[in-house]
């Protein structure tokens, strides 16, 4: 059987070579396309004062996370995002946002965003992870202000169907729906990102402020006035309670990639 020439030769080095770049092409796609690889759950509880740290719950232990509150810093909402593995404190009067990066334990970015409630009401907000738009309510009018994960205002998303004031929100990352507290804090409503009505349940009890939602479980997250954190079904039940100090409390899954 005769040898190979020169050019064949190299072409089978092409062809053996060929999987292994196609899996390094891979890998750089998916880095730079920022899809985050889930990793296990961890709940995050920021409790109510002046200095405190974020608590950080995950399945083998429970940690703290530097949240750079000062004494005179009021949260009136907490959000994380899995995708970036990033916090978002929105802090009274209701237009300061505060960006801390988790693994760097660092403060990522400060901005203030225009047209934001500035009634000293603040409110909850929630963070889209497909994108990182950020939901913030806006105390007193059945609407929401969507913005980029930097702060630039994209719309007012009117709500339908849930009365004018909400007292947490949460966004189901799985179904793509934003769910809000009424105001008698039992009253979940279920919407559209354009805010139309999609469902509602209600919780066997008052909890919030604040809202959290675990979107592959199907489970709600929040605050009890008397103190820990209520895991609630989708048909409203109280599931367990978790012994963790949270006036704010947001679910999500740890990425292994992330989006900067």
């Amino acid at each position: 059987m005769p040898g190979l020439t020169p050019c064949a030769d190299a072409e089978t080095t092409r062809k053996r070579l060929r999987p292994a770049l196609l899996a390094a092409l891979a890998l750089a796609t998916v880095a730079l396309a920022g899809c985050a690889t889930k990793g296990p759950l961890h709940i995050y509880a920021l409790p109510a004062g002046g200095e405190r740290a974020i608590v950080d719950r995950g399945e083998i232990a429970t940690l703290t996370q530097d949240s750079f509150l000062g004494p005179a810093d009021r949260v009136t909402g907490f959000a994380y995002d899995p995708f970036t593995d990033h916090f978002f404190l929105r802090l009274a009067p209701g237009n300061a946002i505060r960006v801390v990066d988790r693994p760097a334990r660092k403060i990522k970015r400060e901005f203030e965003i225009a047209g934001a409630d500035l009634g000293g009401h603040g409110g909850d907000l929630a963070v889209r992870p497909r994108d990182g738009h950020l939901f913030l309510i806006q105390p007193g009018r059945a609407e929401l202000l969507q913005t980029s994960r930097l702060g630039k205002v994209i719309r007012t998303v009117s709500i339908a169907g849930a009365g004018s004031r909400f007292d947490g929100i949460a966004y189901d990352a799985v179904e793509n729906h934003l769910l809000l507290l009424a105001e008698d804090r039992r009253r979940v409503t279920v919407h559209t990102p354009e805010g139309a009505f999609v469902r509602e349940l209600r919780l066997a009890e008052p909890v919030g402020p604040g809202l959290g939602f675990d979107a592959e479980q199907r489970e709600f997250y929040a605050p009890l006035p008397a103190g820990g954190i209520a895991v609630f079904g989708t048909d409203g039940r109280r599931l367990r309670t978790l012994d963790l100090p949270g006036a704010f409390v947001d679910v999500g899954p740890r990425s292994f990639v992330r989006v900067f």
